[in-house]
């Protein structure tokens, strides 16, 4: 599975390479972006930032690069690519974010720093950066990246 992670440039998109050991990685960001490849990870540039077609730049990113899943942790990425989950799927791209219509429910409205993060995919937790963590299976339409502090209050991981 190739996956790619925006916010390449950032700390928290290396941390978050973590949580997928066995798939190909892409750190993509806006910009200037190191020129570097691996066997498991590679950076590349996203081109110019143009907020105001950011679904259509990140869809037609995800087909020339063959993008099985993207993670946006960019925070002006969320909302537009939540509403546009159900064209990327039309693509086979999976867009890891909860369903646009509860979106809202879990974005931070202060930047906040968390101690730990998890990632799901169809309501199961398949990674945290706590190795004790409750790991609950939640509804199947679940699934993102979340920054916590606290078990039960989950946050999407942006930057």
């Amino acid at each position: 599975m190739k996956i790619l992670i925006t916010g390449g440039n950032n700390a928290k998109a290396l941390k978050l390479m973590k949580a997928f050991p066995s798939h190909f990685v892409l750190l993509a960001d806006y910009g200037d972006v190191p020129g570097i490849i691996t066997e498991k990870y590679a950076f590349s540039s996203l081109c110019l930032l143009n907020k105001d077609s950011i679904a259509h730049i990140l869809l037609n990113f995800c087909i020339t690069e063959a993008i099985d899943c993207i993670i946006p942790l960019h925070d002006f990425e969320i909302e537009p690519l939540a509403k546009s989950a159900v064209l990327f799927g039309e693509y086979g791209i999976q867009v890891l974010l909860p369903d646009a219509d509860v979106i809202a429910d879990y974005i931070a409205e202060d930047k906040q720093s968390f101690q730990n993060f998890a990632v799901y995919i169809h309501g199961d937790c398949i990674y945290s950066s706590e190795e004790n963590a409750v790991s609950q299976k939640l509804s199947s339409s679940f699934n993102g990246v979340f920054g916590y502090n606290q078990t039960n209050d989950l946050k999407l991981f942006t930057i």
